[in-house]
């Protein structure tokens, strides 16, 4: 009714939604309760432990750092405030090693020395295989580049890095 005041009078207000006049200023008059008080003051210590956390800590860890510094307050109150507020804790990916240098597999010898120019189309592809997060999980892209006019002339995208993986962007 407060934020409404300015469209509608009170009286109105006050018939429509069945609460007394006097009920209403009443109220207005009321000083907040304790808990409201505890409400706003808990608040500002959430905001802080988000910011003091760097915002990557959950409700549970939110609650353990609040501890840490003499805050007592209930896992559902910090996640209703936490949404009232608008926190949410980033998130973030674990790395994932994708290259395996201990292998006994046979490595190419580098046959261009760091010279990128060709003097023409076809003369000489490079490969490389990248990965990409998706909502499904790793997605990698397995592609070769012609150097003389930097066109990809072919790539293959599978879920596991594999030697058919890079034949197929050959093909």
């Amino acid at each position: 009714m407060n934020k409404l005041r300015l469209h509608y009078t009170i009286p109105f207000m006050c018939r429509m939604l069945s609460v007394s006049l006097s009920g209403y200023y009443a109220w207005r008059k009321r000083p907040l309760s304790n808990h409201a008080l505890e409400e706003g003051r808990f608040e500002v210590e959430i905001k802080a432990a988000h910011k003091r956390t760097r915002g990557t800590c959950g409700p549970e860890r939110l609650q353990q750092d609040l501890v840490a510094h003499g805050i007592t307050v209930g896992i559902s109150r910090i996640r209703r405030i936490r949404e009232k507020l608008g926190i949410r804790c980033k998130q973030t990916k674990k790395f994932k090693a994708t290259t395996d240098s201990k292998h006994t597999l046979p490595v190419a010898e580098n046959l261009l020395e760091q010279n990128f120019k060709v003097p023409s189309p076809n003369w000489v592809w490079v490969s490389d295989i990248t990965y990409i997060s998706t909502d499904e999980g790793w997605l990698y892209c397995a592609a070769h580049k012609d150097l003389f006019n930097g066109e990809i002339v072919g790539y293959a995208l599978g879920s596991r890095i594999t030697k058919d993986l890079v034949m197929r962007s050959l093909l």
